[in-house]
């Protein structure tokens, strides 16, 4: 797997879990049989519980630590994050806190041991800002290390995650991006209350619509099409101005979405491809790619305020703002316009306005990118050709390529008057739209 991240450029957020059957002070039953339809609780089996030996798991991440160090270089590695379990404050873990402390100093022991210098952290616990979340802080900083017997535990970032909750409603999924916004909020909260972590790195783990990847339903039924696309927009945006208000350090979030083998495409999974066709959600991604350097304020009429979304989500008014960022001679907004119901509505008729451009430059090159239900939708397509559960090659190929990220304007010249210029754009419903402009030179914006 790791091999296959690495082929890939992508670099390892390293989960140092589950319990071996050999090691679990409970190992049977073992192998959990779950399916979408079984109850969740099923699959916390013997792999959830603590070990028999302390010494003995510290050993094996130790030797699975060297392992990559070894084959992928100490340069490499060093750039991975580790963090012990997965939201040891419910069922995955079987055990109390005090043995998950434990765990947890005796796994950044041996990782440390490999690789002095690699970044540990957690505890990716469930539920935002949790009681969970102040003890293992409490515990990391100023508590004495089960293994070391001084005070405190390395903590080089902090992770939690961060879920919505949709329902099925009146013929339609209703999002509740309210519950993922307040879970980071009170886990901001908590973690600006330690001086100690003021610069360090937050990372959401896990920063999704719903809570089970893995679990199917009416009130799932966001996961294929634009709608997710904007919600993700709308929620990243949300994330960076909650930290920049409770003055923490947000270097990063996670999607938690899997690969299902041998399922049907669509099959409603959270997933950012299906069968290797591309879901707009993954476009987004794409878009945020394109977005580096300074992030520039943005002020937008059209904004649902963020403590309007933070008690009650988008249930009035949509949501039509956007988020800058500049980068040498590139300059990039991304637009959304989001609501939690997803119902038909009126397009969005949007005016764009950019001022402190450099003042020497009367042109630039204009780029558009688009999701919604026409681009970058291969879900659209798909249910267009009748819904195939088995395409012709042909059809593979034509949702493969309506799966990439579509772009409406291409050179396109952009009218520069008095360092200011203006773009007038029609945003369906639930879209997500990345403009990007760029110019020749080293000239700089205002």
């Amino acid at each position: 797997i790791f091999d296959t991240y690495r082929a890939c450029g992508v670099r390892p957020y390293v989960e140092i879990g589950f319990m071996p059957e050999a090691l679990s002070v409970k190992p049977q039953p073992y192998q959990h049989h779950w399916n979408p339809q079984a109850r969740y609780s099923e699959i916390f089996t013997g792999w959830a519980y603590p070990p028999k030996d302390y010494a003995k798991w510290s050993e094996l991440v130790y030797q699975w630590a060297r392992h990559d160090v070894e084959r992928y270089g100490r340069n490499e590695v060093t750039n991975w994050y580790w963090e012990t379990w997965n939201e040891a404050n419910i069922g995955y873990w079987q055990g109390n806190q005090e043995e998950f402390f434990r765990l947890h100093d005796s796994a950044v022991d041996a990782v440390r041991r490999a690789l002095p210098e690699a970044r540990v952290g957690g505890p990716d616990s469930a539920g935002g800002g949790t009681k969970f979340l102040r003890e293992f802080l409490e515990h990391c900083l100023h508590a004495t290390n089960f293994v070391t017997g001084r005070i405190g535990t390395p903590l080089d970032f902090v992770a939690f995650h961060a879920k919505g909750s949709p329902v099925f409603t009146n013929d339609h999924v209703r999002m509740g991006i309210a519950n993922q916004l307040r879970n980071m909020d009170s886990a901001f909260k908590i973690i600006a209350s330690f001086p100690e972590l003021k610069n360090t790195p937050v990372i959401v783990g896990e920063s999704d619509p719903d809570g089970c990847a893995a679990c199917q339903g009416d009130q799932l039924g966001y996961r294929n099409g634009a709608l997710y696309a904007s919600y993700t927009a709308a929620t990243v945006s949300r994330a960076l101005q909650l930290a920049k208000r409770e003055g923490v350090n947000l270097e990063g979030a996670l999607t938690w979405a899997f690969e299902f083998e041998g399922q049907p495409l669509f099959a409603g999974f959270r997933v950012l491809a299906t069968g290797g066709i591309d879901l707009p959600v993954l476009n987004v991604f794409r878009m945020l790619s394109k977005m580096r350097g300074q992030q520039l304020e943005v002020e937008s009429d059209g904004a649902v305020p963020l403590e309007t979304m933070l008690k009650a989500g988008v249930r009035g008014r949509p949501d039509v703002s956007a988020m800058a960022s500049l980068d040498k001679n590139r300059l990039c907004v991304l637009l959304w316009h989001y609501h939690d119901d997803d119902v038909a509505g009126p397009e969005a008729d949007v005016e764009l306005t950019l001022v402190g451009l450099p003042s020497e430059i009367r042109s630039a090159q204009l780029q558009e990118f688009r999701i919604d239900a026409r681009h970058s939708n291969a879900f659209t397509v798909w249910q267009s050709m009748g819904s195939p559960a088995q395409p012709t090659a042909e059809q593979l190929r034509e949702l493969e390529r309506a799966g990439q990220l579509t772009r409406l304007e291409e050179g396109k010249n952009l009218r520069i008057t008095n360092s200011q210029s203006n773009l007038r754009l029609h945003l369906p419903r639930q879209s997500v739209s990345l403009v990007m402009i760029e110019w020749d030179g080293q000239s700089k914006p205002r």
